[in-house]
């Protein structure tokens, strides 16, 4: 029986599992970031508007992220009362992850927009929420976005460290493999599919950047 046979045959016996893993891991991933990005956005305005929140806001995001992703795990139950096998720990820890990027990338593209565009929305009467929603955010997505872009892609890895804690993810088809003696089939899967929902997360966010922000292509044209 050749490899692929192997994994075939494995899809098919566990086919329920793998796709219950798979739809697990994207809601695991997906969901922490969206939390942080909303959160993202007051929190790099905050970091952008007032000089003395930077460093503060800047040096916890960076300390934060480098607190190993199992230890944080592990610890979010004792602080939230929670269930070491509760997906809600993880949830918190990969949005505080996310958030820890997303501050910093939000932060600097709300800085990168260019003072003219803000004095010229100003000449035109537009108050500060409708500036921000309608100037300073939109000419900051390409870099904010490709914050977003890096936390997507960090996280739909991260996740699979919750399958050593028994939270179902597509880490669960690595552990499966290690416990059947390296069978090597449901690792194979799980690192395919892992690799692929990366791809198609960070495809999706670069179709959505070039659909919200047309004026890039054109400068990029040019």
């Amino acid at each position: 029986m050749t490899f692929f046979s192997e994994v075939w045959d494995y899809l098919v016996t566990n086919g329920e599992a793998v796709w219950e893993a798979l739809v697990q891991h994207i809601w695991l991933a997906l969901v922490p970031v969206a939390i942080a990005f909303v959160l993202s956005l007051p929190l790099g305005w905050l970091v952008v508007r007032f000089g003395w929140a930077r460093h503060p806001l800047l040096t916890a995001s960076s300390i934060l992220y480098t607190v190993p992703s199992l230890a944080l795990f592990l610890l979010l139950p004792g602080l939230l009362g929670t269930g070491i096998l509760d997906r809600v720990n993880v949830v918190i820890a990969l949005s505080l992850y996310s958030l820890a990027l997303l501050v910093r990338t939000t932060s600097d593209g709300l800085a990168s927009v260019e003072p003219q565009a803000v004095q010229s929305a100003v000449a035109m009467g537009y108050t500060p929420l409708r500036r921000w929603f309608s100037v300073e955010l939109p000419l900051s997505l390409p870099v904010v976005l490709a914050g977003l872009r890096v936390a997507t892609v960090a996280n739909i890895s991260m996740v699979s460290v919750s399958a050593l804690l028994g939270i179902v993810s597509l880490g669960s088809l690595f552990t499966r493999g290690f416990q059947l003696n390296f069978y090597v089939p449901p690792i194979f899967i799980g690192l395919v599919l892992s690799v692929l929902l990366a791809v198609v997360a960070d495809f999706l966010i670069v179709m959505a950047q070039r659909a919200m922000t047309p004026w890039a292509r054109v400068e990029a044209s040019r």
